[in-house]
């Protein structure tokens, strides 16, 4: 390890002197990792560390100093070479540790379903999300090569019932330390297919784990109302679900609209007009928008991740709020859109998962590019370094869901209104939509990715 017990006593003596020069113990660490990616990979590839200051610090000074320690760890992390290497992922897994303070030893975590099962494994506390993945994988007795269409979600359960999906955790990430760190009951972590286009459910239905999970998840997404259904609909669903159908049930769930869609809380946009509430999904290579207009008029519409030329995550804290004890970031996402042949426009979204929908976007285009090359979603896991998770447990099978309730009365005029949204082309606006991009009750947008065309995707 990078920053074991014995390199930290060795280092103690010359970390104190620091820590009176206004070197925190974190910002030591980092500038131990930047000598340790030049010593392995040169001077020339790693980003220039923040210099160090002599006296001590005023708090602006350490606000400062802790931005630009934040700005190297994203440019050492969006380094193809650096970012993906294993001394960088040890740092920050020991940084995890070491920031809340909780030490190597065995755990139980309990890891949700769909269905609101809870599988429980043992691991360690150092175990990153992939180790984690493979317990659950083998006490659910999911095959290994259906193992890489799921990840593991952090995810916030509201009183009322509803699912806030915080973010995908990440390969570096230790799931134990994110979960015990929030101290919260509010926050699990859900095991939820993370692929996108829905013929690969057909692999999932040939195994009988792989129709479980699937299963529960669909029956989850219509109970939530995150898959719209008419009564006719439901009616069949049930009489599905009432014959153990499950197949059939999923068949039917996929001509559903918003099948296989992730689901964001309300936040505001700035299109088509500044200040506008926006309920986002993620889903079918898109971002829906179902906007709320200052007028009380409500349009919706769908961007197309082949018409996103690109996209950014900002994060902005207010001077007022910044030294106070609760500090509010504001999250946004922005992407520069094809609108027209000839018409790039950026649209910005504020929302605190603005990450996380950025995450859905970058894991459509991966799965858009592995699709054109021919390859497969399938994932080999790697072996792990060391085999101290416990994998005893006795199987754990999946259960089906309850039957579903009936339908949302409201959820009709949902319905309604989502069928005045016109259907986009992945080759582009019509020519009798390209001179006005927003008209009616729908609004109309497209994608594309810099440097891939639609032919190529």
């Amino acid at each position: 390890q990078l920053l074991d017990d014995t390199k930290w006593e060795e280092m103690s003596q010359e970390a104190g002197r620091q820590s009176k020069l206004g070197m925190t113990r974190h910002s030591w660490c980092q500038m131990c990792l930047c000598e340790c990616i030049k010593k392995e990979y040169g001077s020339n590839v790693v980003p220039a560390f923040p210099p160090k200051k002599i006296f001590t610090l005023t708090p602006a000074e350490v606000e400062q100093r802790r931005e630009q320690l934040e700005k190297y760890m994203q440019a050492v992390r969006q380094d193809p070479l650096l970012g993906s290497s294993e001394m960088f992922n040890s740092f920050l897994r020991k940084a995890q540790q070491e920031t809340q303070q909780i030490p190597t030893e065995d755990v139980s975590l309990d890891i949700c379903l769909s269905n609101s099962q809870k599988v429980t494994v043992n691991i360690l506390t150092s175990d990153q999300t992939e180790d984690v993945l493979d317990a659950v994988a083998t006490k659910l007795d999911l095959p290994d090569d259906l193992v890489g269409y799921f990840s593991l979600f952090l995810i916030r359960e509201g009183m009322d019932g509803g699912l806030t999906f915080v973010r995908k955790l990440q390969e570096f990430e230790l799931p134990y330390v994110s979960i015990t760190s929030l101290r919260s009951s509010e926050f699990h972590i859900l095991l939820r297919k993370s692929y996108w286009d829905m013929a690969y459910d057909a692999d999932m239905m040939d195994n009988r784990v792989g129709l479980n999970l699937l299963y529960a998840q669909t029956v989850s997404d219509i109970e939530r109302g995150w898959i719209l259904v008419n009564k006719d609909q439901h009616r069949q669903l049930k009489s599905l679900q009432e014959k153990g159908s499950k197949k059939e049930f999923i068949h039917l769930g996929q001509t559903l609209k918003y099948y296989g869609y992730i689901k964001f809380d309300p936040c505001i946009t700035d299109f088509p007009e500044k200040g506008c509430q926006v309920i986002v999904s993620a889903g079918n290579n898109e971002l829906n928008f179902h906007v709320k207009l200052p007028n009380e008029q409500m349009k919706e519409g769908s961007f197309k991740v082949t018409r996103m030329r690109c996209w950014r995550v900002t994060s902005s804290v207010s001077g007022i709020v910044r030294h106070s004890a609760k500090c509010e970031v504001k999250l946004e996402l922005a992407f520069e859109y094809l609108m027209s042949k000839d018409r790039l426009q950026w649209v910005t979204i504020t929302s605190q998962q603005a990450i996380m929908m950025s995450i859905c976007l970058q894991s459509m285009v991966d799965e858009l590019m592995v699709k054109k090359s021919g390859g497969s979603i399938k994932k080999m896991l790697r072996k792990r370094h060391n085999g101290s998770i416990h994998r005893t447990d006795s199987q754990q099978a999946v259960k089906s869901p309850p039957l579903l309730d009936s339908p949302d009365p409201n959820r009709e005029q949902i319905v309604k209104l989502s069928t005045k949204l016109s259907s986009v082309s992945l080759r582009g606006i019509s020519a009798s939509n390209s001179a006005n991009d927003i008209s009616g009750n729908d609004f109309h947008g497209n994608y594309a990715f810099e440097g891939i065309g639609d032919d190529d995707l």
